[in-house]
């Protein structure tokens, strides 16, 4: 299913607080996707066993869509926590632009600090850059002006992602503007000196049944959540991937910036795969007229 969130205008808005616009339905005519494991009423088996390659991986291929944990805490903070409700049920209870606003606060897409009980660990810089952000209504986030999000936005947008997985490169696409990463698994290192890059340059490899991530050279004062917590070009961050069942996707991301934090931070991200659809085209800039009202107020 496709969130009712698909459009740039609507991101764009919630940022800055303004109307919601009607929703905007729209997506690729159904068609089946193959290999899905069904219930006997016909229903994705969510909880079959995960697929895997022919070298006996599990594959993460396919279209996911984040399911939000409100309010949630990291995994070493709370081992038993419930699952997160899935996307249908955080958009079930929104009617208007302040029922949104004040769900999404207290998410990890606005701010990764309400994963934890004292916010993120900033140094001090950083805690003044993101208070300045968040005071100037996060006007400058990238995802407002068609420019590419920080990884964490990505991770935990509302729009879907496609991951295509081969043996040599896993290849992720965002449907929210058009975004796209690589994740090499050839075997090549992190580069020592890598130019910067939006996304960073990212290389992985498997350890049992996760795949480890590790990514640098990302661009200076990035944005990685909405109210516009940094990351810097000292950055080293590794995301763990997990496929546990064909349905779900865990991924748990350490955020290593010792320029911007006093100590590394861990969140997790829930994912759950979406059938029988297919990412939509989002071209951002197509039609903008948003830019020139994005003024503080």
């Amino acid at each position: 299913m496709q969130t009712p969130l698909h459009s740039r205008r609507f991101f764009a808005a919630i940022i800055l607080m303004a109307a919601v616009p009607a929703a905007v339905v729209a997506q690729w005519p159904s068609y089946p996707t193959p290999g899905v494991p069904r219930t006997s009423d016909g229903k994705p088996n969510l909880s079959a066993p995960a697929p895997r390659t022919p070298d006996g991986k599990p594959d993460l291929t396919g279209i996911w869509e984040n399911a939000p944990a409100i309010g949630s805490a990291p995994p070493a903070a709370a081992p038993n926590a419930k699952a997160p409700p899935t996307s249908d049920d955080f958009f079930a209870g929104i009617k208007t632009n302040e029922d949104f606003v004040a769900i999404a606060k207290r998410s990890p897409f606005w701010y990764l600090g309400s994963a934890f009980k004292d916010g993120l660990p900033f140094q001090p810089w950083a805690a003044e850059l993101h208070r300045q952000r968040v005071a100037d209504n996060n006007k400058d986030n990238p995802d407002a002006h068609c420019l590419p999000m920080g990884m964490m936005q990505f991770h935990n947008h509302p729009e879907p992602r496609k991951i295509i997985q081969t043996p040599q490169v896993i290849v992720i696409l965002y449907e929210a503007n058009a975004g796209m990463r690589q994740i090499f698994t050839d075997g090549r290192p992190l580069p020592k000196d890598a130019d910067p890059w939006w996304y960073g340059y990212s290389t992985g490899r498997w350890e049992g049944e996760t795949l480890v991530v590790q990514s640098a050279g990302f661009r200076d004062l990035g944005w990685l959540d909405v109210e516009g917590s940094p990351l810097t070009v000292t950055a080293h961050v590794i995301e763990r991937y997990r496929r546990p069942d064909f349905g779900h996707l865990e991924i748990e991301v350490t955020i290593d910036d010792p320029r911007a934090y006093t100590k590394p931070w861990t969140v997790a991200v829930h994912q759950r795969i979406m059938v029988d659809t297919e990412l939509i085209e989002f071209v951002c800039q197509e039609n903008e007229v948003d830019a020139p009202h994005l003024t503080a107020k």
